[in-house]
């Protein structure tokens, strides 16, 4: 039965059609936001994968370019791959609904998200998170709903509810939240250093929003929800985990995990699963369970040692940081690079800069956007965990951290008019032992300023994990999180930002939300370890950007010209830039409002490129002086190219001071000369003089 429902949502109106198309699904929402449409559906499989120890859950966002009326490029013009700004938004819905599915479901769980149309002031990423979660909720997929996920942005202070395109380009702040009907279950923001109480006022303001759409989704669910399924529950049974302890006592497993060396403790808990392996040979049940329920007996004995005693694995106080050390200048030949190491995560990082035109083009659904100058990369090989596999290219985990740190860097950036260039900074994972996109954040930082970018400010990154008990107000935060903390504990809170505020976050969670007093405390401490790092590790190493650039690295020059005079510089079918790119081997790139921006490694190359390029576009006068090629020689005198397609003649009387006998006895075609235009005649000939009297300063005459 097709039913419609509708709700005012920041000044724009959201439609809800249930019934109207994908009968088949488990859970169909047809989203509408203003013109902006997209189909979110939930599917799952009849009965749960075997073999497998985790919930199975594939969220996908498919960018279709008929939603903007545009057809995809390439050779077989259908869409592709999915696009980064796909993968990010599949991983935003992915986070916060996780959780909220039974932690023994083995079922197959799909959401899908399909953009059809797009209204630009009614983003279509907050559209299909809505949907994904509509669409699961009046599904009969065991659920613990509903949730609701707001935007947020700030102009002047003030905070605006899902921002127009327009708005987003000044905005302040780029904040997503997603909430259940008591707390916050996720966290995303990209902002210009903004002051903490400020984000958390915007985060709380968010969740106050969302309680407003969770209203409107119980209604949906109240008259289109389907009962929920029963499942094959694949919890680990009680008796097996009796049998586990009769032979590995807590204490036992205690000193087991109980060190700060990574390998150790995996050898530890490699002869305590070789005990049980064999203890258990006889029962093929039990051993095939058996992995989970060490790694679940491992993660109980974990959060009591943090909650009840105050213990974490490595025997670092609660609030204490792992060793800090920073470095700059590892790799000679790049054009700047840093390595941040803290315990066991290391991430050396290398800076590559280039000209404008080196920016990556992006061909997606945003209409405004259609490059950007500044690429961050992640990568996590296998050997930084000590693993042998093949690399296939990077996953969506890398995409996610590479994108996280080049939001935190993006707001301290210089522009284009301040530094002229297109920045990637790679992240090699060199060793990893938790929170390498944050250790991300800060060798970006050294390698940036290594390379010269000058930067506003030096930012930092820091995470903090959370271990709940069996009320909101029993909880311990944990500053900086090793990997173990993060597998077994309920949050990875993680947050970039410079001495004055914050510059990006993101919040993974594995419980049922946070409440306002977690959020403040984990915002408190980051504030407070990301100071130390910038004070005391970092800018002991390098405290502001270099003032020169790497001999290897591009120089730039950029100069405005007339945009009118545009095509004087690029010539018939390029003929006079690409002559100036031939002769001089820079590139030249040109944008719409007249910036010319000439990039080489010789700057006496670069130099002769903006000559020739300013001679093309000065309009020649009686008395300036300028440099010229000798192209032709006559018995009378030479001609001289000035720019292509400007030529004068330097008359043989002008040649010299001297009385000159044969023109061939001062210049030959091919010389670089210096000449001063002494007239332009009616017809437009231009007469030039090479003598030094004419070239002297008047002063020097």
């Amino acid at each position: 039965m097709y039913k419609s429902f509708s709700m005012e949502l920041a000044g724009r109106t959201l439609t809800v059609d249930i019934g109207r198309v994908a009968a088949q699904a488990n859970g169909a929402a047809f989203m509408h936001y203003g013109d902006t449409v997209v189909l979110s559906t939930a599917t799952a499989s009849a009965k749960p994968r075997e073999g497998i120890d985790f919930f199975p859950l594939s969220v996908e966002y498919e960018e279709k370019m008929y939603s903007v009326g545009k057809i995809p490029g390439g050779f077989n013009k259908r869409e592709g791959k999915a696009s980064e700004n796909a993968i990010l938004t599949s991983r935003v819905i992915d986070r916060p609904m996780r959780p909220l599915f039974p932690k023994d479901y083995r079922n197959d769980v799909t959401l899908n998200n399909l953009v059809m149309s797009v209204d630009p002031d009614c983003s279509p990423e907050l559209t299909a998170m809505l949907g994904s979660a509509i669409a699961t909720c009046i599904a009969d997929i065991p659920f613990a709903g509903a949730c609701a996920m707001t935007q947020v942005g700030m102009i002047g202070g003030q905070f605006i509810i899902n921002p127009t395109a327009e708005q987003k380009k000044v905005s302040d702040m780029a904040l997503t939240v997603a909430s259940t009907r008591e707390k916050v279950i996720m966290i995303e923001a990209g902002a210009n250093e903004v002051p903490e109480q400020t984000m958390i006022d915007a985060i709380f303001k968010a969740h106050e929003v969302n309680q407003e759409i969770i209203r409107f989704i119980d209604q949906i669910v109240a008259e289109c929800g389907k009962e929920k399924h029963s499942y094959e529950s694949c919890a680990v049974p009680e008796e097996l985990f009796a049998a586990i302890r009769e032979l590995v006592s807590q204490e036992e497993m205690e000193e087991a995990v109980f060190t700060d060396d990574k390998q150790t403790r995996e050898a530890n808990i490699a002869a305590i699963t070789e005990r049980l392996e064999e203890a258990f040979a006889e029962n093929e049940e039990w051993l095939a369970i058996l992995g989970e329920a060490i790694y679940q007996y491992e993660k109980k004995t974990v959060r009591k040692m943090i909650l009840k005693d105050h213990k974490r694995p490595d025997g670092r106080a609660i609030t204490e940081i792992r060793p800090l050390a920073a470095e700059i200048d590892i790799l000679p030949r790049v054009h700047g690079s840093g390595m941040f190491t803290r315990g066991q995560t290391q991430i050396l990082n290398a800076c590559t800069l280039a000209p404008l035109s080196e920016a990556q083009k992006i061909d997606g659904l945003d209409l405004n956007e259609t490059s950007k100058r500044y690429m961050h990369h992640y990568n996590f090989p296998s050997y930084s965990v000590g693993e042998t596999k093949p690399s296939r290219g990077p996953g969506r985990r890398e995409i996610g951290h590479g994108a996280l740190a080049e939001r935190a860097l993006v707001p301290v950036l210089p522009t284009e008019e301040e530094f002229p260039y297109a920045i990637r900074t790679v992240s090699e994972t060199m060793e990893s032992n938790g929170s390498t996109s944050q250790a991300s954040i800060c060798a970006s930082t050294l390698s940036l300023m290594a390379a010269g970018v000058p930067i506003k400010a030096p930012v930092a990154g820091i995470s903090c994990g959370l271990v709940t008990g069996e009320t909101d107000d029993d909880y311990i935060v944990l500053t900086d999180i090793q990997g173990l903390e993060d597998f077994f504990g309920d949050m990875d809170f993680k947050v970039g930002g410079t001495h004055k505020g914050i510059t990006a976050i993101q919040m993974d969670i594995k419980i049922h939300g946070l409440t306002r007093p977690i959020i403040e405390e984990a915002i408190a401490r980051t504030r407070e370890a990301r100071l130390y790092i910038l004070d005391n590790i970092m800018k002991p190493v390098i405290a502001e950007p270099r003032k020169e650039l790497s001999p290897y690295a591009p120089k730039i020059e950029q100069i405005m010209i007339d945009p009118s005079k545009i095509g004087d510089v690029v010539g018939k079918q390029g003929k006079v830039i690409n002559k100036i790119i031939e002769e001089t081997g820079v590139k030249i790139d040109i944008t719409d409002d007249g910036a010319v921006n000439v990039c080489g490694t010789d700057k006496a190359m670069i130099d002769k490129a903006v000559s020739i390029i300013r001679n093309i576009v000065t309009e020649l006068e009686p008395g300036m002086v300028m440099d010229g090629k000798v192209v032709r020689i006559m018995n009378f005198g030479a001609f001289v190219e000035l720019a292509p397609g400007k030529d004068g003649m330097v008359h043989i009387s002008k040649l010299s001071d001297k009385r000159v006998g044969k023109v061939e006895d001062v210049v030959n075609i091919g010389d670089e000369v210096t000449v001063k235009v002494i007239e332009i005649d009616k017809m437009g000939r231009v007469n030039l003089s090479m003598r030094p009297a004419d070239l002297a300063p008047k002063s020097e005459k």
